[in-house]
């Protein structure tokens, strides 16, 4: 134990002057494997980084897979690494692990320091196996991503395991050594994260990313999870489209992103065809994490992810400041703005009733169908490796199999919980449905994300 720390202390140190690398965007044709927990498992906020990808730039097919298995640490992942990732080939790996690596209950019947001192050493002798085996496919971009944190500041009575955080914050630090001896790329969700839990609880002690038990985020949580992942790969301020008209010339003075034809202006009216190579970002009102009450959108109100990833601009200036317009696409009235809002600029990507936003409505509700299948599969595997494993059993998926799955449901909570996903799941026939009834949700989730040709027209509105 004490040469693993001595070797731990020396991994750091000789990083220290080391550079992360760069994240880059993803290019066509990758295939992004993000591996770690249940809070990976839960499968959102990858699907979220995917639907950012899907709709802004959607000529760029990618695919996202789900490589998360709850309950896991570094040694369950290097358990798993080559049956339930490699085999998939992917040409990313962002990897996730610290949350159960850094102990829970054993806070309360140890000295904290020693609980530290084991768990860390203990992830980091994992995580040296793990990285031997990807350095040895260099193919592969490799990615670390520093867990999201355990909320340690917030009140409530559940799950207060003292001193976890700092524990999770040593494995950070190696996991960021180890990004930058590599020469990989590293995400850190731990630190940013725990500032918004520490600066949003000065307002309201209950507040939190995570839910009432301090570890998985809720939906908002995850969506401030993909907006942090996609900071780090610098796609800060790519709008969906930015559209500057003087209505008094008829002149486009800017089109970001976009394609302006056909402008006329006649007797104060203002109309053009208009297509964006890109599509909003909307935001989902409906809590999906189970026992948490979070919703995506709620995050909006502690990140500028519209400010900085969600601005469809149309600007039009000349109109007559106080006058009140209204806004048609393809003939549909779509909201009312004086000129001088016009003239300062709208925010199309909010509006929920334009066409553009409807169908990128769309297309997150066709990816939640494609979360849910992948949601089938992912529970079919966690049985695989944390339960089937350890009997000797894995991959038969006989009667004797559901009837071990049976027994074994009376007691333990979470293999109930993927009890009746089993009955299905174990057949081959099924799964391969599953498989390919995604890929065919993934070509409708990217036709549909193709740019769209749009008539919007700006008029005074008359007011009866």
């Amino acid at each position: 134990m004490k040469k693993l720390l001595i070797a731990i202390g020396l991994f750091a140190s000789a990083s220290l002057t080391a550079q992360i690398k760069k994240l880059s965007p993803f290019k066509v044709g990758d295939k992004v494997a993000f591996v770690g927990n249940s809070i990976t498992e839960a499968g959102f906020y990858e699907m979220y980084v995917w639907q950012y990808y899907m709709l802004h730039f959607p000529q760029r097919k990618i695919q996202v897979l789900n490589g998360g298995i709850g309950g896991d640490v570094a040694g369950q992942i290097l358990d798993r690494l080559d049956a339930d990732i490699l085999q998939k080939k992917p040409s990313v790996v962002v990897l996730i692990f610290g949350m159960n690596d850094s102990r829970y209950f054993e806070y309360f019947n140890k000295p904290e320091a020693e609980v530290r001192k084991e768990a860390v050493a203990t992830s980091f002798s994992s995580y040296q196996q793990i990285e031997k085996k990807l350095l040895a496919l260099p193919g592969i971009q490799k990615i670390m991503m520093a867990s999201s944190p355990y909320d340690e500041t917030m009140t409530g009575p559940k799950n207060n395991f003292h001193g976890k955080y700092a524990t999770m914050i040593e494995i950070a630090n190696f996991q960021e050594a180890a990004a930058k001896k590599n020469i990989w790329g590293f995400v850190d969700l731990m630190r940013p994260m725990t500032a918004i839990n520490e600066r949003e609880q000065k307002l309201d002690t209950n507040y939190t990313l995570t839910g009432t038990d301090r570890i998985h985020p809720g939906n908002a949580g995850h969506f401030v999870m993909a907006y942090f992942f996609l900071k780090s790969q610098g796609l800060t301020g790519s709008v969906v489209a930015d559209v500057v008209i003087d209505a008094a010339t008829g002149k486009l003075q800017k089109a970001v992103n976009s394609s302006i034809k056909n402008i006329v202006t006649k007797g104060g009216k203002v109309s053009f065809d208009y297509t964006v190579s890109s599509l909003p970002f909307p935001t989902d009102t409906v809590p999906r994490c189970w026992g948490n009450t979070q919703r995506q959108s709620d995050a909006l109100a502690v990140i500028p992810f519209t400010e900085e990833f969600n601005k469809e601009l149309l600007t039009i200036k000349g109109l007559k400041s106080s006058a009140p317009y209204v806004l048609t696409i393809d003939g549909e009235r779509i909201r009312g703005w004086q000129g001088g809002q016009f003239a300062k600029g709208i925010n199309l990507a909010v509006v929920t009733n334009t066409p553009q936003y409807q169908q990128a409505q769309k297309v997150a509700g066709l990816l939640l169908k494609y979360r849910d299948l992948e949601q089938k599969l992912r529970s079919y595997y966690w049985l695989q490796f944390n339960y089937f494993k350890k009997k000797g059993m894995m991959y038969l998926d006989t009667q004797a199999a559901m009837d071990s799955v049976t027994t074994a449901a009376a007691k333990d909570w979470a293999v109930n919980f993927k009890k009746e996903n089993y009955q299905d799941a174990r057949k081959k026939e099924v799964r391969k449905g599953w498989e390919k009834e995604m890929a065919v949700l993934i070509d409708e989730m990217y036709k549909l994300s193709q740019p769209v040709k749009h008539t919007i027209s700006v008029e005074v509105e008359l007011v009866n």
